[in-house]
C-alpha cells in the first residue's frame, strides 16, 4: 500500500502535520533538557511542578483536538465533551485507588478509604478488576466509547442536530455530574478520587514520574493529531464536511450521515477519554467537578479562540487560554471569567476564524473563498 493510499500515514504528507509535529518534539525535548541537565538554581531550569503544568496543558490540549473533529470538521457542537473526559479520568483513578492497598489512611487492602469511611463492606461489582491495568486501561476508551455509541446513536437516528443536540449533550454531562457527587456512586461523591500512590509501580511524587507522565501526554497528543489529521484528510473526513455544510444534500446522493456522525463522535470521546486519563496522575484527582458544563463550554472557547477545523488551532487555543488562566487566577482570581469572556469577544469579533485563521488565510486562493467552496470539493471528492 503506498503512502498516498494509508489514511494514517497521510498526514505525514502535509506541511501542517509536518511543522506541528517538530515543535511539539522540539518542545518536549527542550522542557526534558532544561529540566534535567540544569540545576534547580538555574534561572533556565524547568521544576518538576512545570513539568506537570505544561503535561496538563497537553492533556487539554488532546481533549481541544477532540472537539475540533466534531465541532470543526463535523458541525456538532459538542457542550458535554468533559462528560467524556471525566469518565476516562474516573477510569484511571479506580486503577489508581486499587493500587494503594493497604497504604490508604484506613489500612484496608481492598476498601479504599473513602468507602471504608462511609461503611461500605464490599467492593462494588463495577470496581472488581481495576486492580488490574490489563482491564483499567482499555476501560479509560471503552467507557466514554460506549456512552458516545449510544447517545449518538440515539441522537443522530432521530436527525437531532442544532442547538438542540447541544443542549443535549449539555443536559447529559450535568446529570452525570448530579450522579457522581451523590455518595452511594460510589465514587467519591463530592471529594471523589485522590492520594494516589504509584503507577505501574512508579512513584506518583518522583520527579521521574512526572516527566514520564509530560512524555506521555505529549506523544498521545501527537497520536491523537495524526488519528485526526487522518480522519479528517481521508474519504471519511470530506464526507464529514459535506455532512457539516450540505447534510441535505449529502443525504440526497445516497450517504448514510447518521453512520459518519456516529463513527467521528465516537472517536472523539475515546480521545476525550485518554485526555482524561494521562490528566489524573498528574493533578491528583479527579471529582465531578470535571462533569461541570462550565467546563465543556469553557473547552469549546480554546477551540473558537484558536480556530475551528484546523486541529493544531484546537491545540493553541487549550495552551494559551490555560496558560492566561494560570497567571490571571494567581494575580487576579476574581477577574479570570470577565477576562475570558472579554478574550473571546475580541477573538469573535476580530478574528472569527481563530488565531490559526491568519496562517489560513495566506494559503487560501480566491477560488476557495466563494461561499459553499469547500462543502461542493468535498462532496465531489468523496463521491467520486
Amino acid at each position: 500500500m503506498s503512502l498516498s493510499q494509508n489514511w494514517l500515514l497521510r498526514p505525514f504528507q502535509e506541511r501542517s502535520t509536518q511543522t506541528f509535529l517538530g515543535v511539539l518534539i522540539t518542545a518536549l525535548a527542550v522542557v526534558t533538557v532544561l529540566h534535567l541537565a540544569l540545576p534547580e538554581g538555574n534561572p533556565l531550569h524547568v521544576s518538576a511542578y512545570t513539568v506537570t503544568l505544561l503535561g496538563k496543558y497537553l492533556c487539554y490540549a488532546l481533549l481541544a483536538v477532540a472537539v475540533d473533529l466534531v465541532w470543526g470538521y463535523l458541525g456538532i457542537l459538542s457542550l458535554g465533551h468533559g462528560a467524556f473526559f471525566a469518565l476516562g479520568g474516573y477510569a484511571m483513578g479506580m486503577y489508581l485507588m486499587r493500587q494503594i492497598g493497604d497504604r490508604g489512611v484506613y489500612g484496608d487492602p481492598v476498601l479504599p478509604d473513602f468507602m471504608v469511611f462511609l461503611n461500605w463492606h464490599e467492593l462494588p461489582w463495577y470496581w472488581h478488576g481495576f486492580d488490574s491495568a490489563w482491564l483499567a486501561f482499555p476501560m479509560v476508551v471503552l467507557v466514554p466509547g460506549a456512552l458516545a455509541l449510544v447517545f449518538g446513536w440515539l441522537a443522530f437516528r432521530s436527525r437531532v442536530t442544532g442547538v438542540y443536540l447541544s443542549i443535549i449533550t449539555q443536559a447529559l454531562t450535568f446529570a452525570l455530574m448530579l450522579a457522581f457527587f451523590r455518595n452511594e456512586m460510589g465514587f467519591g461523591g463530592n471529594n471523589g478520587l485522590t492520594d494516589f500512590k504509584d503507577l505501574l509501580g512508579f512513584d506518583l511524587r518522583s520527579d521521574a514520574t512526572r516527566l514520564g507522565l509530560f512524555l506521555a501526554a505529549g506523544a498521545a497528543l501527537a497520536a491523537g493529531y495524526l488519528i485526526c489529521r487522518g480522519i479528517v484528510s481521508s474519504k471519511l473526513g470530506r464526507l464529514s464536511i459535506a455532512c457539516r455544510d450540505a447534510e441535505a444534500r449529502a443525504r440526497f446522493l445516497g450517504y448514510r450521515v447518521e453512520r459518519v456522525q456516529l463513527f467521528v463522535f465516537v472517536v472523539s470521546a475515546m480521545l476525550a477519554g485518554v485526555a482524561g486519563a494521562l490528566y489524573v496522575p498528574q493533578v491528583g484527582i479527579i471529582n465531578p467537578g470535571e462533569f461541570s458544563p462550565l467546563f465543556s463550554i469553557e473547552i469549546v472557547v480554546w477551540v473558537a479562540l484558536g480556530g475551528r477545523a484546523t486541529l493544531y488551532g484546537a491545540v493553541i487555543g487549550a495552551i494559551l487560554v490555560n496558560y492566561a488562566k494560570s497567571v490571571f487566577t494567581g494575580v487576579m482570581p476574581d477577574a479570570w471569567l470577565f477576562a475570558l469572556g472579554g478574550l473571546f469577544v475580541l477573538v469573535t469579533v476580530f478574528l472569527p476564524k481563530g488565531i490559526a485563521g491568519l496562517f489560513n488565510a495566506r494559503r487560501k486562493t480566491p477560488a476557495d473563498r466563494e461561499p459553499g467552496a469547500e462543502s461542493t470539493r468535498a462532496l465531489q471528492e468523496s463521491h467520486s
